[in-house]
Parts: structure tokens; C-alpha cells; sequence
């Protein structure tokens, strides 16, 4: 049985419910499995604490160099890329091994077999036991964006016979899709189950989703969180509380539930998308300094920091670049002016009367998106859209012309006006992959804004973990500010932003918000960012009032004066001296 938890943003409690979970079932089953699809950052072993535990390198072939000395300068290789991973110079080509997915489609059309493949270590996957709960996880290696859905593969490729508890990581993307693919319709449990209005409510109920469990906020439990304890071993009534929900989770799990049906959208015409997939403008603009505000993990606070500081820079030019769980347009509410699809990649289709199964498609498919099927009888070959990343390597390999392609739709970008500057802003597909390459399109249809308000400043709202979207949302960036909050997972996680923006060489800085919750662990963070040169910039207590003013439509210092925003202002003069 496969309980996979997930959740749309991060910061929702997921792995918290996870954990809690994971520690009733293996209280009263004799096989269970937590596994923890959040290979990015990982943190449910931060609760569980696995003993003994063993680790596994993952490696798969990937480009590595070009031969010169074969190599044509061609610009083949370049040309099929669909991840922007290779450059073609006058005497020279390139490898972006961090945007590089290793599909194998630049080897394929190479003429002069130049392109030089080598065993590429993409993480590790560990394994452990604590009492009669195995524990699997994955450390996804620094600025290997490209290869979470490989190591969730890893993982999820230890799920047992009994109970398996799936932990996702945040959003919607290919690694999402991997974690939860085959699942029956989902179920809801709101977390910190404080209702101020009825909106979340009234979805569920359009969309005829249950909710099963509400767990109420408590202070006591987010401090006891912040120490890396576990709810249901520390209060008794969220131990009967967890216990509640597992029976209820149990009955549903055992039942056939179809997925039931959504609205669907239309999808553009072939002409739509080829006329609204180039950018905002293709005029040379320069860049303006770019201040990028990053987390290890959601829910640290990210966006509202980003919100206040757009309010208190005011005008300046804003991105949201964290496209697939994109929230700071529900605080700016900005006007659009401007919007088009974003393709980055292609549909692939099988022309059964075409193919004559040799299947040579689904030997070259590094994703596993060529599934084998038998038809009256016949063996046939169908593209599984879900596991397929648009590389087009079925279509290269394919001699009868059988594998048909068209621009994919992956997403939406848009350029908008709020009230402290312009916006730059996008919005990833459900399921879609390259999402870097959709924020590195929402970082340089922000450039040309400059001019609206003679200001070469912008301030983006970067994605969290250490991803696709994350290495695209910092390379060449000014300055990274990180958003952590002083709890075990946010030290785990802030520990794996440091290495990967050391490795891109940004300037960065951090601030701990909700400092008072765990002040012992604030103390760490501040040596921490000392040992990784990285700027102290300030602290952010604990404070209710920035839920208060998103619901309001506002950034915390527009809906009020406390201590809390007093904080955001001091910080805020901090960063500003850097923009000079």
C-alpha cells in the first residue's frame, strides 16, 4: 500500500505530517516504509532518525566534454538541446553539466561522435531502521537540478510490501509527478487548521475533495519541531490525534478510488503557440542588478520577506521566479499587460501506421517515457506524457518517421504592473517540466522594464530547494538573500543552499526568520553563514500578522507596525546599501 503525502507550496506541514504518520504505522505494522521523495532537501530522517544507515552512490552516463580534435563546430548538438545546456563558441563548445539532463540527444546527432560521455555521480541514497521502520531518502548532489526525477526513481524503487509512505516534495513538477504517479484520488488535511475565511473550504467542495484531518496551530508544536521531536511521541493528544487520521487514511487507501475528473482548459493552436512563445521583447537590454531571495526549504517566509521588501523599495522591478508554486502575485495583485505560452520542449505522439516496432525509441529514452504495450495481439509503443521531458530523442532515433512532434505547452508568462513596479511573473504547467528555463525567460523579461521606472534594480522571488529552478533563479544574480528559520530541517537545508550558491559564486546573505521559536539554533546559523562567508543580515520573530495581512492582500509592512516589521525595515536598510 502507497500513501503518498504531498503538497502545492512548501511550508505546509507535509513532511511534519509525513513523519507523524510514519511513527503510528510502524507502531502497529510490522512492515513499514517512509520514503522520502523530497530529494532536493530531505528531512524526514531529521525526525525519524534512522540507525545504522548505509549509502549508495547514483551515477548514470552523461556528456561530459567535447573531443576538439573531432569535433566539426557544427552546432548539432546545440541546436537539439532542449535545456539551453550546451554553447557553441567560435572554437570552442561548452557543457553546462548544472542544466544538462543527460537524454543523450546531442551524442545522437553528433556527426563527428565528438561528445565524450562519462559515469556522472547525480547523489546518493541512503537507507536505514529505526526500530521496525525502514527509512530511505536521497541527497540530490549540489547543482545536479536536472536529476531529481532519476533519484526519486532511486527511491521510490524501495517501497515494500507492506506500508509505504511516500513523502513528495513540494509543487507540481516532474518530481512531484514521480513520487505521486498511479495514486487514486487524493484526500485533504489542513494543517494549522485556522479558518479565516472560507475559500479553501468552499474548493474542496467544488472540486468534491475530502478533508480528513484539521491540526490546529500550536506555538508548543513548532518549537517542538524546531528540535527535531515528533508530535505524537511528545503531546498525547496528537499522538490520538495522528492515530484518528491513519485509521481514516487506512479505509480510504484500501478503497478503488478514481481520479475524478477536473475541468479541463483549452489548449492553444499550433499558430498561437509559435506566435506567443518568444519573450517580451528580443532588443539587447542590460542587466540590472538583480537581488535574488532564496530558501532551502518552503515555508521559511520567503515571498513575504520579498512583498515587503518590493513595498519598502518601491519602484522597482519585481520577478516571481519560483514558477511552480508562484504566490507573490496573490499579495501584489498585479494588472497583466502582456502574456504568451512558453514551449520548452516537444510533444511527442507514436503514428502507430508508421512504427514498426523495433523499438528503438524506448532503448534511447533515458526517462522511461516509451512504454511497451500488446494490442490485438500486436506489439505497439506509446509515449507516456507524464514521464516524458520533451527532449525529442524518440523522434532523432526513430528511421520510419513514426514519432511525430510539436511545441510543447509548459507554461505561462506574464508581464504585469503593480503598485510598487513592474512584474515579471509565470506560471509552470501541472506536471510540466523545464521549469529553468521558464524562469531564466521570467529573469530577462525583466530587463527591459528598467526603463519604466529609470531604475537598473530588480528583485526576484526565487524558488526554494536546489533545483532547476533554483540554479537558474541565482547564476549571475548580484546577491542572494537566504530565508531560514531555526529549526533542524532549516539548518539541514540551509547548509545545501550555501554549497550550491558557493559553487555559482553569488554573494549572499541570510536572515532567520521566526528567530524566538528556537533561539540556540539562530545562534548556529549566524556561525554557519560565517563559515560559508555569507552575511548575517538579521533576525524575524515569530508573528501571526504577516498570515493577517496576506489575507488582506498586503505585505506585513503595509498592514502594520510591530516589532515584526520593525525587524523587516532594519534588515531591509542592510540590503539596500548593497544595491548602491
Amino acid at each position: 500500500m502507497n500513501i503518498a503525502i504531498s503538497s502545492g507550496k512548501g511550508g505546509t506541514g507535509k513532511t511534519f505530517i509525513a513523519t507523524n504518520l510514519a511513527r503510528i504505522f510502524s507502531e502497529r505494522f510490522s512492515q513499514v516504509c517512509y520514503l522520502d521523495c523530497d530529494v532536493e532537501e530531505p528531512n524526514g530522517h531529521l525526525f525519524l532518525s534512522p540507525q545504522e544507515v548505509e549509502e549508495e552512490e547514483v551515477k548514470l552516463p552523461a556528456p561530459s566534454e567535447v573531443d576538439e580534435q573531432k569535433c566539426i563546430n557544427c552546432g548539432k548538438c546545440a541546436e537539439v538541446c532542449s535545456y539551453n545546456a550546451i554553447a557553441v563558441l567560435k572554437n570552442k563548445v561548452l557543457i553546462f553539466k548544472e542544466l544538462c539532463h543527460a537524454c543523450g540527444a546531442c551524442s545522437i546527432v553528433c556527426p563527428a561522435n565528438a561528445i565524450v560521455e562519462k559515469e556522472r555521480k547525480i547523489g546518493v541514497v541512503k537507507k536505514g531502521k529505526n526500530k521496525n521502520l525502514n527509512i530511505y531518502y536521497a541527497l540530490l548532489g549540489t547543482a545536479e537540478g536536472g536529476m531529481s526525477p532519476r533519484l526519486v526513481k532511486k527511491v521510490r524503487a524501495f517501497a515494500g510490501e507492506g506500508i509505504n509512505l511516500l513523502d513528495s516534495s513540494p509543487g507540481t513538477s516532474c518530481p512531484v509527478v514521480e513520487t505521486v504517479k498511479e495514486g487514486q484520488e487524493p484526500v485533504v488535511v489542513v494543517n494549522r487548521a485556522e479558518y479565516m475565511d472560507t475559500a479553501l473550504k468552499e474548493y474542496c467542495d467544488e472540486e468534491q475533495l475530502d478533508i480528513i484531518g484539521e491540526i490546529p496551530d500550536e506555538r508548543r508544536v513548532a518549537e517542538a519541531y524546531s528540535r527535531g521531536e515528533l508530535a505524537v511521541e511528545r503531546f498525547p493528544e496528537f499522538k490520538d490525534m495522528f492515530g484518528k487520521l491513519a485509521d481514516k487514511i487506512l479505509i480510504l487507501a484500501g478503497q478503488k478510488r478514481e481520479v475524478k475528473k477536473r475541468k479541463k482548459t483549452g489548449k492553444p493552436s499550433l499558430g498561437e503557440i509559435t506566435k506567443s512563445t518568444t519573450k517580451y521583447t528580443d532588443q539587447y537590454v542590460e542587466k540590472p542588478k538583480e537581488l535574488v531571495v532564496i530558501s532551502g526549504k518552503g515555508g521559511t517566509g520567503k515571498t513575504s520577506l520579498t512583498a515587503s521588501f518590493a513595498a519598502l523599495a518601491k519602484p522597482i522591478i519585481i520577478s516571481d521566479c519560483d514558477v511552480d508554486a508562484a504566490d507573490l502575485h496573490l499579495v501584489l495583485s498585479p494588472q497583466v499587460e502582456e502574456k504568451g505560452f512558453f514551449s520548452g520542449g516537444v510533444e511527442a505522439k507514436i503514428d502507430q501506421a508508421r512504427c514498426v516496432g523495433c523499438g528503438r525509441c524506448k532503448e534511447a529514452c533515458k526517462f522511461a517515457a516509451v512504454e511497451e504495450r500488446n494490442q490485438n495481439g500486436k506489439k505497439e509503443y506509446i509515449i507516456n506524457k507524464l514521464a516524458c521531458e520533451g527532449c525529442g530523442v524518440c523522434k532523432l532515433v526513430c528511421e520510419y518517421n513514426a514519432v511525430k512532434t510539436k511545441p510543447a505547452v509548459n507554461g505561462e508568462w506574464f508581464v504585469s504592473d503593480t503598485r510598487h513596479g513592474p512584474m515579471s511573473h509565470a506560471k509552470l504547467g501541472v506536471a510540466e517540466e523545464n521549469s529553468g528555463r521558464l524562469v531564466t525567460l521570467v529573469r530577462e523579461n525583466s530587463y527591459p522594464l528598467a526603463k519604466r521606472i529609470n531604475k537598473k534594480r530588480a528583485l526576484i522571488d526565487g524558488a526554494p530547494g536546489t533545483g532547476c529552478p533554483v540554479i537558474s533563479s541565482i547564476t549571475g544574480a548580484d546577491f542572494a538573500l537566504v530565508v531560514t528559520e531555526p529549526t533542524v530541517s532549516g539548518m539541514h537545508d540551509l547548509e545545501r543552499v550555501f554549497q550550491l550558491v558557493k559553487h555559482f559564486g553569488v554573494r549572499s546573505g541570510v536572515v532567520v526568520n521566526k528567530y524566538d521559536l528556537n533561539q540556540e539554533l539562530t545562534e548556529e546559523i549566524e556561525e554557519l553563514a560565517k563559515r560559508y562567508h555569507s552575511e548575517f543580515m538579521g533576525r524575524v520573530p515569530y508573528g501571526k500578522e504577516v498570515t493577517e495581512a496576506q489575507m488582506q492582500k498586503l505585505s506585513v509592512v503595509e498592514y502594520t507596525n510591530t516589532a515584526l516589521t520593525d525587524s523587516i525595515k532594519e534588515i531591509w536598510k542592510k540590503i539596500d546599501k548593497i544595491y548602491q
